[in-house]
């Protein structure tokens, strides 16, 4: 197999373009101690980015909103949202999840 020099090159660059953004944040910010209001705002940001990426996923289908009537992903997400409520289970959602999927798609 042969490596190309341009090949080469875009891997290495997107490796630094990926890489600067996650390090130098955390380098800078170890320094530093942040005040109580700064912990709890981050807190929220990893599910805040979640509820966003899934609530695009289920309720938008080639850029337009789909109709609730058949939407088998809006379907299978509200049991498994009350599921996640009731377990706290990651590894419990996300079998759920993918069991009412593949339910709802099997029948629908």
């Amino acid at each position: 197999m042969e490596v190309r020099l341009d090949v080469f090159l875009i891997i290495l660059g997107a490796a630094i373009v990926t890489f600067i953004p996650r390090v130098v944040p955390l380098m800078v910010l170890s320094r530093f101690e942040l005040p109580e209001w700064g912990m709890r705002w981050l807190n929220y940001v990893p599910i805040s980015v979640i509820a966003a990426l899934i609530g695009q996923e289920i309720l938008m289908h080639d850029g337009k909103i789909s109709s609730f009537t058949n939407n088998v992903e809006l379907l299978a997400a509200i049991p498994t949202f009350f599921i996640a409520i009731k377990t706290r289970s990651l590894l419990a959602t996300v079998i759920a999840g993918v069991i009412f999927f593949m339910g709802l798609r099997w029948f629908i």
